[in-house]
């Protein structure tokens, strides 16, 4: 049976492995923490490493992120502002 990815978000930082200034980039899951770094770490370069940033969201930030539409397992690249 297939697990599944569940029904909330997870943000994820990632950092190229790129010399003295590495690039870091957020990225935004719908699923589980476990499987968010896997998701992410697919969609990235190779090389780059990522980690969960413990968050909680607030109602607005959830509202704005439900209107993606992403479907469970879908990653997001949060535009830096």
């Amino acid at each position: 049976m297939a697990e599944s990815f569940g029904t909330s978000f997870t943000i994820v930082e990632v950092t190229s492995d790129d010399g003295p200034q590495p690039t870091k980039q957020m990225w935004l899951a719908l699923a589980k923490p476990s499987q968010a770094l896997t998701l992410v770490l697919a969609a990235v370069p190779e090389g780059w490493t990522a980690e969960v940033v413990p968050a909680v969201l607030t109602e607005k930030q959830q509202r704005m992120f439900e209107e993606l539409n992403l479907e469970p397992g879908d990653v997001y690249r949060i535009a830096p502002k």
